[in-house]
């Protein structure tokens, strides 16, 4: 049977969905992250679904690698070369202050140390003019330089080179043949916009994962090709889309949030059957949160991304879906400082020991822990009865480790606390969605909260009623959705091209024409990495009030004058900050081309697994403070629960990679695509 299989590693669990489009039989799989060598648990969920690779007639991959190698820095020995004068230009960055009050205030170090940053002689004009050229003979000399220095990887980054990116072709393809066991990477292969430093940190960047990413795939489909595989690889973009491997090992930057972008798309998809226009995409793991918004059926993507946030980060030029993550997730450890406050998080257990239940060595309480405490989770339907979950040693490790030292005894003490842990951890997710919500003047009471992910169902009636969110959707299979969007991602390259004018009917003409080059070399390459013709196209301005520093994106696919332009950059400056001058000059800084390519994707009604036989009635206590202590909830089975059905919490409802929790006073139902519908009561 040819399966396209879809397989995200998290922090915490590695998932796999895989589907078979003749039969039509859904295959799904988890499997604790193997962290020494990722590729064993990809093999190792395969061994569970009974999928050989052989099986496979693609394979679409979302990896945390590159976001975790920047984070920890674990890069390669990376070199630069630059040109002569700009040496420093990591160094310099921008003399913005973010954090003026901080005394001690001081950017994270440049991936490339000073000694390993080069000079060469060269110079593009401002309008792409040569005003000296590249010196080849020097160039070849600091070959050799980089050779003794023993880098595993070049930046070729110049000066004006987003205009003229001649001098940088010759000087890549001059230090590829001089070194070939060197990864080389240079600017204009990854964005043609100006703003410098962002460039050198974007190129710098690239060079620094590359290695490590080249390593991965090919590694990956060599395993897979020893075991018969004879198909496709793609890689899940950050820009929502899928990747060919061959440009995802040339430009690895791409894959920076690669692993959880898979559940924003299936997200988008399933609003779309369901006819719902604006929706919290939230995924909760192991490890983290993640959340973004679908507004209109539509992410948005921002066109640089903050390795370590803003304030503190360095810059990637490259497409991102506008997602914020928090170090929350089921993994996440429950500790107090020096003072005796309680914290949840950032740091996680992992799946390595893991949370103290699972028996694996943990002895930090996590959000997992107290969850299992309060009586939301089965110890005995973990993974669909896989792994079995340890309560005693969970309640152990939050009693000695937070409510002694805290000063709560006995069994109502270890209550309060476990409860607390949640709603700590709760009041952190809260806060990511207010920074893609309200910090973008938009309202999350007019959302529906899609939640998705192992933890997701279990705290979404808790973060509904933080935020006065009315209407929860779970999707089927929430444990393994980011696996499942990945089958459902287009393919998709973006581009982008520094366009400066005021905007009128002039610039209008030559901002098309330049869309219309982008959309030719993109329909190529369309046809070139995935062999498909059936191409569509969107397209975005970057613009502003003439005299400003910071841009907006805005959408003007189908826009052809300038007055409808005008009306599209004023709505959505007017929603962002509360006002737009009419008399104020508008203009355009630079243009992006959003191509995308249909691929053949499952009907997501297929996608449930099959429904099985209902069980006996049962019911179990379950911790709800508002309702007074531990109550009685009813316990369902997903699998067996038909379209139509309601009910009404408390209640539990199992499935083989979630646990979805109903608070009392909330009804639920069974939507026609298996999902669970909740209406807060509260809300």
């Amino acid at each position: 049977m040819p399966y396209a299989v879809a397989i995200d590693i998290g922090g915490t669990f590695t998932d796999l969905v895989a589907f078979d489009h003749e039969t039509q039989r859904v295959i799904y799989a988890k499997s604790p992250t193997t962290y020494d060598n990722l590729v064993r648990g990809i093999l190792e969920c395969c061994e569970k679904a009974k999928v050989q690779p052989k099986e496979a007639t693609l394979v679409n991959h979302g990896t945390t690698l590159v976001i975790n190698s920047l984070v920890e820095r674990k890069g390669a020995k990376a070199g630069l070369v630059t040109s002569k004068g700009f040496r420093d230009i990591l160094e310099i960055a921008r003399g913005n202050r973010p954090d003026p009050f901080d005394l001690y205030y001081q950017r994270e170090e440049p991936l490339i140390p000073r000694e390993l940053r080069l000079e060469v002689a060269e110079r593009m004009g401002s309008k792409g003019e040569v005003v000296e050229p590249l010196d080849v003979p020097a160039l070849k000399k600091l070959a050799g330089e980089l050779r003794e220095l023993g880098v595993e990887s070049v930046a070729v980054f110049f000066m004006n080179s987003y205009i003229n990116p001649a001098h940088e072709e010759v000087a890549a393809a001059t230090l590829k043949e001089l070194l070939p066991d060197v990864y080389v990477t240079f600017s204009t292969d990854l964005t043609r916009e100006w703003y410098e430093y962002e460039r050198c940190s974007t190129v710098a960047t690239n060079a620094y994962v590359g290695p490590q990413v080249n390593t991965y795939i090919r590694r990956l489909d060599g395993d897979f090709k020893a075991q018969g595989f004879n198909g496709s690889l793609f890689m899940m973009g950050s820009n929502g889309g899928l990747l060919s491997a061959e440009r995802s090992c040339r430009q690895p930057i791409g894959l920076v949030e690669s692993g959880p972008i898979g559940g924003c798309i299936g997200a988008g998809a399933y609003a779309e059957k369901l006819g719902v226009k604006n929706v919290v995409a939230f995924d909760m793991g192991g490890t983290t949160a993640k959340c973004a918004l679908v507004e209109n059926g539509r992410f948005s993507v921002n066109s640089i991304y903050y390795v370590g946030g803003y304030v503190r980060g360095f810059p990637i030029k490259s497409s991102v879906i506008d997602i914020v993550e928090v170090g929350s997730g089921g993994g996440s450890i429950a500790w107090l400082d020096a003072q005796k406050r309680l914290h949840v998080g950032p740091q996680s257990a992992g799946s390595t020991p893991g949370p103290v239940s699972y028996g694996r060595g943990g002895t930090e309480p996590t959000v997992t822990d107290a969850n299992l405490v309060l009586g939301r989770l089965n110890p005995d339907h973990f993974l669909g009865g896989e792994m079995k979950l340890d309560v005693n040693a969970a309640a152990r490790s939050i009693q000695q480790k937070i409510a002694e030292p805290l000063g709560y005894a006995g069994q109502d003490g270890l209550i309060q606390m476990a409860d607390g842990i949640i709603a700590i951890a709760v009041v952190v997710m809260a806060g990511a969605i207010r920074r893609v919500s309200v910090e973008h003047g938009l309202d999350p009471r007019d959302f529906v909260l899609f939640s998705y992910g192992g933890g997701g169902p279990l705290h979404a009636c808790a973060l509904a009623r933080e935020l006065s969110i009315p209407t929860i959707v779970i999707p089927p299979e929430p444990g393994n959705f980011s696996a499942i969007g990945m089958l459902l991602a287009d393919a998709r390259i973006d581009s982008s091209k520094t366009f400066i004018g005021v905007l009128d009917e002039k610039s209008v003409g030559g901002m098309n024409d330049l869309f219309a080059t982008l959309q030719k070399d993109a329909t190529a390459a369309l046809a070139a990495e995935f062999g498909t013709s059936d191409v569509f196209f969107e397209r975005h301005a970057e613009m502003r009030y003439r005299g400003q520093r910071h841009n907006i994106k805005v959408p003007v696919t189908g826009l052809q004058d300038a007055a409808a332009i005008r009306q599209a950059f004023e709505h959505d400056y007017r929603r962002r900050y509360g006002h737009a001058d009419a008399k104020a000059a508008a203009e355009f800084q630079a243009v992006h081309l959003y191509a995308f390519a249909r691929l053949q994707q499952p009907d997501v009604a297929r996608l449930p697994r099959a429904k099985t036989a209902p069980l006996a009635a049962v019911t179990r206590p379950v911790y709800f403070k508002s309702a007074g202590g531990m109550v009685d909830a009813r316990i369902y089975n997903r699998d067996s629960l038909e379209p139509g059905f309601s009910g009404a919490g408390p209640a539990v409802i199992e499935e083989y990679g979630s646990t979805t929790v109903v608070w009392p006073g909330d009804r639920f139902e069974i939507g026609t695509l298996r999902e669970i519908r909740i209406h807060c009561s509260d809300n």
